[in-house]
């Protein structure tokens, strides 16, 4: 074998090579990709039936009912405008409660009920962890200090 021919058949491994791993990484991420729909999008039919997405809303209130069983849960999922029935088995997480921010992940089943594998609670969008509020107060308390330090003496 010619060193040319050499370097050929070693450029053709190395553009298979290169091939098969990009094919390997579409793959393993067309796989892994979980797209988020709302209720709305639900009922009208643009999620994917027995594909694994995650749906986020509010849990409407009056609709969670805790089964015989202990560990299922059925609930309603809204976005004010739609509903999806939703069942989860497991261990709800402590944020959960009916009138609050919630997002599943789970499939929907053919009867129309999303049956989730993950329920997640989300916290109040006005959270805020004890030591960034401290740190506010004491920025709002040294700004009104400053400003009446500023101030004319005549006022």
């Amino acid at each position: 074998m010619t060193p040319r021919r050499k370097r050929l058949v070693f450029a053709g491994l190395l553009v298979a090579f290169c091939a098969i791993a990009v094919g390997l990484v579409l793959n393993a991420f067309r796989s892994n990709v979980v797209f988020f729909f709302s209720p709305s999008d639900v009922v009208a039919n643009k999620a994917p039936q027995e594909r694994l997405f995650r749906m986020g809303g509010l849990v409407e209130n009056g609709s969670v009912q805790r089964q015989a069983n202990g560990v299922t849960v059925r609930f309603a999922v809204t976005d004010t405008v739609q509903r999806v029935p939703v069942e989860y088995t497991g261990i709800l997480p402590d944020l959960f409660r009916e009138g609050k921010g919630v997002v599943t992940q789970g499939r929907l089943s053919s009867n129309g009920v999303f049956r989730a594998q993950e329920v997640l609670a989300k916290h109040d969008e006005n959270y805020m962890p004890p030591e960034a509020a401290t740190a506010l107060e004491r920025a709002q308390k040294a700004q009104t200090s400053a400003a009446q330090t500023l101030q004319p003496a005549g006022k």
